[in-house]
Protein backbone atom coordinates (compact mmCIF):
# COMPACT_ATOMS: atom_id res chain seq x y z
CA UNK A 1 0.00 0.00 0.00
CA UNK A 2 0.76 3.30 -1.04
CA UNK A 3 0.75 7.40 -1.07
CA UNK A 4 1.10 9.65 -4.07
CA UNK A 5 1.82 12.99 -3.64
CA UNK A 6 -1.12 15.20 -5.34
CA UNK A 7 -1.28 18.36 -3.96
CA UNK A 8 0.26 20.93 -2.60
CA UNK A 9 -1.86 23.35 -0.52
CA UNK A 10 -1.07 27.00 -0.41
CA UNK A 11 -2.79 29.21 2.57
CA UNK A 12 -3.22 32.80 1.15
CA UNK A 13 -5.32 36.11 1.45
CA UNK A 14 -6.27 35.98 -2.12
CA UNK A 15 -6.64 32.76 -4.25
CA UNK A 16 -7.17 34.47 -7.41
CA UNK A 17 -4.40 36.34 -7.21
CA UNK A 18 -1.22 33.80 -6.07
CA UNK A 19 -3.52 31.54 -8.84
CA UNK A 20 -2.94 34.06 -11.64
CA UNK A 21 1.18 34.77 -10.19
CA UNK A 22 1.85 30.94 -10.20
CA UNK A 23 -0.08 30.24 -13.64
CA UNK A 24 2.59 32.65 -15.14
CA UNK A 25 5.44 31.38 -13.34
CA UNK A 26 4.69 27.75 -14.22
CA UNK A 27 2.78 27.79 -17.51
CA UNK A 28 0.03 25.76 -15.50
CA UNK A 29 -3.62 26.88 -16.12
CA UNK A 30 -7.02 26.81 -13.79
CA UNK A 31 -8.19 23.53 -13.12
CA UNK A 32 -10.60 24.13 -10.47
CA UNK A 33 -12.12 27.41 -8.67
CA UNK A 34 -14.26 28.72 -6.04
CA UNK A 35 -14.85 31.72 -3.75
CA UNK A 36 -11.98 30.54 -1.21
CA UNK A 37 -10.18 28.19 -3.33
CA UNK A 38 -8.39 27.76 -6.97
CA UNK A 39 -6.14 24.93 -8.02
CA UNK A 40 -3.82 24.90 -10.79
CA UNK A 41 -1.67 22.32 -12.69
CA UNK A 42 0.03 21.52 -15.76
CA UNK A 43 -2.75 18.30 -16.49
CA UNK A 44 -6.21 17.33 -15.53
CA UNK A 45 -5.29 14.30 -12.41
CA UNK A 46 -7.35 11.54 -12.78
CA UNK A 47 -7.66 9.01 -10.29
CA UNK A 48 -6.59 6.57 -12.95
CA UNK A 49 -3.44 8.16 -13.74
CA UNK A 50 -2.58 8.98 -9.87
CA UNK A 51 -2.69 4.84 -9.01
CA UNK A 52 -1.20 4.16 -12.32
CA UNK A 53 2.26 6.40 -11.26
CA UNK A 54 2.81 9.52 -9.73
CA UNK A 55 2.76 12.68 -11.68
CA UNK A 56 3.65 16.28 -10.93
CA UNK A 57 0.91 17.28 -7.85
CA UNK A 58 -1.00 20.36 -8.62
CA UNK A 59 -1.02 23.72 -6.38
CA UNK A 60 -4.22 24.27 -4.63
CA UNK A 61 -4.59 27.99 -2.75
CA UNK A 62 -6.46 28.10 -0.24
CA UNK A 63 -8.06 31.61 1.73
CA UNK A 64 -7.48 31.62 5.10
CA UNK A 65 -8.17 34.99 7.70
CA UNK A 66 -4.60 35.25 8.85
CA UNK A 67 -1.82 36.45 6.24
CA UNK A 68 2.27 34.95 6.34
CA UNK A 69 4.25 35.49 9.69
CA UNK A 70 6.91 33.98 9.60
CA UNK A 71 9.18 32.06 6.84
CA UNK A 72 8.54 29.32 5.41
CA UNK A 73 9.75 25.62 6.51
CA UNK A 74 8.85 24.44 2.87
CA UNK A 75 9.49 26.30 -0.04
CA UNK A 76 9.22 25.70 -4.26
CA UNK A 77 12.89 25.78 -6.54
CA UNK A 78 11.60 26.32 -9.74
CA UNK A 79 14.34 26.07 -12.91
CA UNK A 80 13.75 28.59 -15.52
CA UNK A 81 13.89 26.14 -19.37
CA UNK A 82 14.37 28.65 -21.89
CA UNK A 83 16.40 31.38 -20.64
CA UNK A 84 18.97 32.26 -18.07
CA UNK A 85 18.90 32.31 -14.16
CA UNK A 86 18.90 35.79 -14.17
CA UNK A 87 16.29 36.57 -17.25
CA UNK A 88 14.08 34.76 -14.99
CA UNK A 89 14.01 36.58 -12.03
CA UNK A 90 13.73 39.87 -14.20
CA UNK A 91 10.21 38.18 -15.62
CA UNK A 92 9.19 37.00 -12.04
CA UNK A 93 9.59 40.54 -10.73
CA UNK A 94 7.53 42.16 -13.59
CA UNK A 95 5.04 39.36 -12.48
CA UNK A 96 4.99 40.53 -9.03
CA UNK A 97 7.77 38.48 -7.23
CA UNK A 98 10.51 40.19 -4.62
CA UNK A 99 13.83 39.27 -3.97
CA UNK A 100 14.30 38.33 -0.45
CA UNK A 101 17.20 37.91 1.72
CA UNK A 102 16.56 34.98 3.90
CA UNK A 103 20.43 34.80 5.34
CA UNK A 104 21.35 33.30 2.12
CA UNK A 105 24.57 35.16 1.58
CA UNK A 106 25.87 36.74 -1.87
CA UNK A 107 27.74 33.90 -3.14
CA UNK A 108 25.21 31.27 -4.47
CA UNK A 109 23.85 29.75 -7.27
CA UNK A 110 20.28 30.73 -6.89
CA UNK A 111 17.94 33.81 -6.22
CA UNK A 112 15.67 33.66 -3.03
CA UNK A 113 12.53 35.15 -4.05
CA UNK A 114 9.09 35.53 -2.82
CA UNK A 115 5.15 35.44 -4.76
CA UNK A 116 2.71 38.44 -4.07
CA UNK A 117 2.21 37.03 -0.60
CA UNK A 118 5.53 36.80 0.60
CA UNK A 119 5.81 32.60 0.29
CA UNK A 120 9.78 31.95 -0.63
CA UNK A 121 11.04 30.46 -3.66
CA UNK A 122 14.02 30.19 -5.48
CA UNK A 123 15.10 30.43 -9.31
CA UNK A 124 17.67 28.04 -9.33
CA UNK A 125 20.28 26.68 -12.32
CA UNK A 126 18.96 27.08 -15.27
CA UNK A 127 17.78 24.09 -18.05
CA UNK A 128 18.09 25.81 -21.20
CA UNK A 129 19.82 24.51 -23.75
Amino acid sequence: MTSRFTELVIDCLDPQRLADFWCEVLDFTVLDRSEDSVEIGSWEPTAEAVRAGQMPPTMFFVRVPEAKTGKNRLHLDVSPVDARTADEVTRLLKLGATRMDVGQGPDRSWVVMADPEGNEFDVVRSLAP
